[in-house]
């Protein structure tokens, strides 16, 4: 098995002690939901159903005893470490069938659409029995992703971000989020009603073009311009780093003493965007919704800095990343086997399931 990317060891090690006990049932009982939440909640319950580490192989019998894959993703960052681990458990019950994955998992440390272009034609000349890509750039990256095909080449994506066989991309299927749109809007909902309609808000996107980030981006747009009594003043694009985002908001809370509220699109910009307001001692009056399961996020969350995360089964993505192209090395198009989009759940969280959520992750216990 090769995986080459830098990870955050002690988050996967526990995030899969955690999948130990989960399996055998060993995990302390979460805390319940708030008890007047918003209406919206997405797809999930809380923090028990956010995370599934109880996968199992579906019945499928692959046709070959060795396939080998190569994957690459936009950036090196903890939230792909976690798909990483759902990769890993797969491969690991593959091989108890005796069936042997080999994979490369790569990327850049820092999100370059011109950088995945370099990886993918690496990767063309390599004879993998499929290349899996995490889009940066809808639009850059899909020419790539069609002359792939044309030669011959067995491509998929997965993860975030999607480059649509309805906008022109002839990718075989993609495995992932596929409401980020959705996601975007719900969080933003949540920030409206729980500012009761009123104030002017921010928008942290990440990287320009990422088909997630934006789409999240739009959802939130669209969200406050049902509300009259709601102004986005500021949207900035921290390229999904926490420094960026917590410089950001700091110029937010400076240029608006009256800001009422940040939205955030990625997982790195609730982290900066809350140092930023705890360090303002603006906690409590601006109102931070954002995205996933950052260590650091979960405990603003849990501490009340942050109001609402949208966490997504990062394990699950890889998972079924190595389902999907197990079929699709052996030959198979979507239909009965797997579908041309694999659709993975995001549940919205909020203060009171903040510490069950470290718990099964972080094996954080108060």
């Amino acid at each position: 098995m090769l995986i080459k990317t830098k990870q955050n060891l002690r988050t996967l090690t526990l995030a899969a002690l955690c999948a130990c006990a989960l399996a055998l049932g060993g995990c302390e009982a979460v805390q319940p939901a708030p008890s007047n939440p918003p209406a919206v909640q997405s797809e999930g319950s809380g923090p028990a159903d956010a995370v599934r580490f109880d996968r199992t192989l579906d019945e499928y019998g692959p046709r070959k005893k060795e396939y080998n894959f190569y994957f690459t993703y936009k950036m090196v960052h903890p939230w792909w470490d976690a798909v990483a681990l759902g990769m890993e458990d797969a491969a690991r019950q593959y091989e108890e069938m005796g069936v042997i994955i080999n994979y490369e998992y790569l990327a850049p440390a820092s999100v370059s659409a011109r950088d995945q272009l370099r990886r993918l034609r690496e990767a063309a000349g390599r004879g993998f029995d499929v290349i899996g890509v995490d889009v940066a750039d809808v639009g850059t990256v899909t020419p790539a992703i069609n002359a792939l095909i044309d030669q011959g080449h067995k491509v998929m994506t997965f993860s975030s971000s999607d480059a649509p066989q309805e906008n022109g991309c002839r990718r075989i299927a993609y495995v992932g989020n596929t409401h980020n749109y959705e996601d975007g809007a719900d969080l933003t909902r949540a920030l409206c009603e729980k500012l009761e309609g009123k104030g002017k808000v921010a928008i942290l996107v990440g990287t320009p073009g990422a088909p997630c980030h934006e789409d999240r981006a739009l959802g939130a747009r669209r969200v406050i311009g049902q509300y009259p009594d709601m102004e986005v003043v500021e949207v900035e694009y921290d390229k999904d780093t926490v420094d960026l985002a917590y410089e950001y908001t700091k110029k937010f809370l400076e240029r608006h003493p009256d800001l009422a509220g940040i939205i955030c699109c990625n997982m790195s910009n609730p982290v900066g965007a809350a140092r930023a307001v705890a360090e303002a001692g603006r906690q409590g009056q601006v109102v931070i919704v954002g995205m996933d399961h950052d260590q650091e996020a979960l405990g603003y969350l849990r501490d009340g800095v942050i109001y609402a995360l949208g966490v997504q089964d990062c394990y699950s993505i890889g998972f079924d990343t190595i389902q999907v192209a197990v079929k699709i090395a052996d030959g198979l198009l979507p239909g009965a086997h797997y579908p041309e989009k694999t659709e993975e759940i995001t549940t919205i969280i909020y203060q009171d399931d903040a510490a069950a959520m470290l718990r099964i992750l972080y094996g954080e216990i108060d």
